[in-house]
């Protein structure tokens, strides 16, 4: 076999999957043999140009009420118990939230909204969540998000969703077999967490359900090969709920009420 053409010093080749910036690259997350290794791979991650450029951009110029702050401006890692029962999907971090604190749902009023809620339900130690050192910790519960970079206007393109998707697998397969709750937040992460949990072996239903505020679909694997690092439990549901974002916390279309009752069902049929 030839060998492969090597770039010329200092340039990368475009479709080296070795390199952050290459479309490729997050095809290595399927791989990465653990948690810490996927987070390694995740923030290095430069395959988006306009993401790229969006996160940077933010993260130099900031928000006058963080001129002082250092933005973390890379992709952001999932946050919580890495052997949760309950995963909870997002869909991508806010550009002076987590693009600022690095850590997911981090210092913005969606994350207070959804943080306070945990604590309510016995997911969180403490109600607030300002910065990656504050001390907060989740029992049982993992958050998440199937495009890990900060995009313009909050929408991610499908081909950058696409291309983000390894690193949502990979996360759900080492989080591993204990997995037995789903909360997909808003149709965005609904539509590809359900689309992850097919690839990786689960029966989704034909035509795919529909997203709505208390949804809710029971799968089961279809395959039961092992797919990462384990075959994972019999059975797995998915809950629809409203996005925590503030078009639907201030309008109270998305009450804590409502919240509390999602995570309240989860808890019991993580436990049930």
């Amino acid at each position: 076999m030839a060998p492969t053409p090597s770039a010329p010093s200092g340039r990368s080749v475009p479709d080296d999957p070795a390199d952050p910036a290459s479309p490729r690259y997050p095809e290595a997350a399927r791989t990465a043999g653990s948690m810490a290794a996927l987070d390694d791979h995740l923030v290095d991650c430069r395959a988006c140009p306009r993401l790229v450029a969006w996160r940077e951009e933010v993260a130099a110029t900031r928000r006058a009420a963080f001129r002082d702050q250092t933005y973390w401006g890379r992709p952001v890692p999932g946050f919580g118990d890495p052997q949760a029962a309950v995963v909870v999907v997002g869909l991508a971090p806010a550009a002076h939230g987590a693009n600022r604190t690095g850590r997911m749902f981090t210092g913005d009023r969606s994350g207070d909204f959804l943080f306070a809620a945990m604590h309510r339900t016995g997911f969180a130690n403490q109600a607030t969540s300002t910065a990656a050192d504050d001390g907060l910790e989740l029992r049982g519960i993992r958050v998440t998000a199937p495009v890990r970079c900060a995009p313009p206007a909050n929408r991610p393109t499908p081909a950058e969703r696409r291309r983000c998707a390894p690193y949502l697998a990979r996360e759900l397969e080492l989080v591993g077999d204990g997995v037995r709750v789903a909360v997909a937040l808003g149709a965005i992460g609904w539509q590809a967490l359900l689309t992850t949990l097919d690839e990786q072996g689960w029966e989704v239903p034909r035509p795919r359900p529909r997203f709505a505020h208390g949804a809710e679909v029971t799968l089961r694997r279809a395959r039961r090969e092992d797919l990462g690092t384990g075959a994972g439990p019999g059975t797995l549901t998915v809950l629809g709920c409203f996005h925590v974002s503030q078009q639907n916390t201030f309008t109270g279309r998305l009450t804590p009420r409502m919240l509390d009752d999602v995570l309240e069902r989860a808890r019991e049929l993580a436990h049930g």
